[in-house]
């Protein structure tokens, strides 16, 4: 979860503007304890992307996201190449949530001594994002530091991004690819086992939804997020920005193999997307165009002040940075 704006309609401000709603969890309290002391300083704390009017109908979308050594990954598990691809990622799965086509990025990288002779393996993951996404390396900044941390802020644009705050009552949830894999490779590592190769694959590899979630909004999606605190908490955070109640079918979840469905809602770093359509939305279209499953894993079901979740059990929480 950033700290980034975004103009959606949900509680009013006193500067007339209206505030993003936020889900518990300390993070949250961190970030609504930021805007209480900012006020009008700050405007509407707590989306995937900042929004800014270019005119003509057109908007600015930018995100900044930062992977940290020994936070985000750890070094016995991944590459510096794969390091520095999952940082740029990060960073444009929020481009992806809001449908925006990209523009480019900017990295700040803290480059520890230890870490100066993988200097070109991180420059080409960053490459290889930049090939897969389409959008080029615009500047940055170096900075020597104890710790590696790539720090990476991306920027978009698009006449009718998506938003958090647009589920409606009698929408559909779905949600792309599978799930699971992140967390199963993380369990695996922390156990002292090699994980399955798909599931490294996919904490290792993960693919921004950015091509697939410009269809969805064509084709007539009302709300997106991404995933990447997992289904379960992204889910809640979609029903407090949009004001409604929301129920999850665990048992129609998408999970790579050796996954549950509860393990997959609480694994996080998926990168995949949460969308509110109508029921007509065309998934085996998107199936067909894009090579993944698009998935109905629940309902709106009506509008709720604080924004709810139900499912025939109790969902898991998502990560939060400062819940100890």
């Amino acid at each position: 979860m950033e700290i980034e704006s975004a103009h959606q309609v949900t509680d009013s401000h006193e500067n007339g503007r209206r505030a993003q709603r936020l889900r518990p969890g300390a993070e949250f309290d961190i970030i609504r304890r930021f805007q209480e002391l900012w006020g009008p300083l700050a405007v509407d704390l707590g989306g995937d992307c900042a929004e800014v009017s270019l005119g003509k109908g057109l908007r600015l979308l930018t995100s900044t996201d930062v992977s940290v050594e020994g936070v985000h990954f750890r070094a016995d598990w991944l590459t510096p190449r794969e390091i520095a691809y999952r940082a740029c990622v990060a960073a444009l799965s929020d481009l992806a949530a809001v449908a925006a086509e990209p523009l480019g990025l900017m990295l700040a990288l803290t480059l520890p001594e230890r870490w100066r002779t993988h200097a070109d393996d991180l420059a080409n993951g960053v490459g290889d994002a930049v090939l897969d996404s389409g959008a080029p390396v615009l500047g940055g900044d170096l900075s020597m530091g104890r710790d590696l941390a790539l720090a990476v802020t991306v920027y978009g644009e698009s006449a009718s991004p998506l938003r958090r705050s647009g589920a409606r009552p009698g929408d559909l949830l779905y949600v792309t690819g599978r799930l699971g894999g992140p967390a199963a490779a993380v369990t695996a590592w922390l156990s002292g086992r090699t994980p399955a190769l798909a599931h490294r694959h996919s904490f290792a590899a993960p693919r921004p939804r950015l091509r697939e979630a410009r269809w969805l909004r064509r084709s007539g999606a009302t709300a997106s997020v991404d995933i990447s605190d997992g289904l379960a908490a992204d889910a809640r955070n979609l029903a407090s920005a949009s004001g409604v109640e929301i129920w999850l079918d665990l048992d129609a979840v998408p999970c790579m193999m050796g996954v549950t469905p509860l393990d997959a809602v609480a694994s996080g770093e998926e990168y995949e997307l949460l969308v509110a359509a109508p029921p007509d939305l065309d998934h085996v279209g998107f199936e067909r165009r894009f090579g993944i499953p698009l998935t109905v894993v629940g309902r709106v079901d009506g509008w709720h002040e604080k924004g709810v979740v139900g499912a025939r059990v109790d969902l898991p929480g998502g990560y939060d940075h400062y819940s100890g």
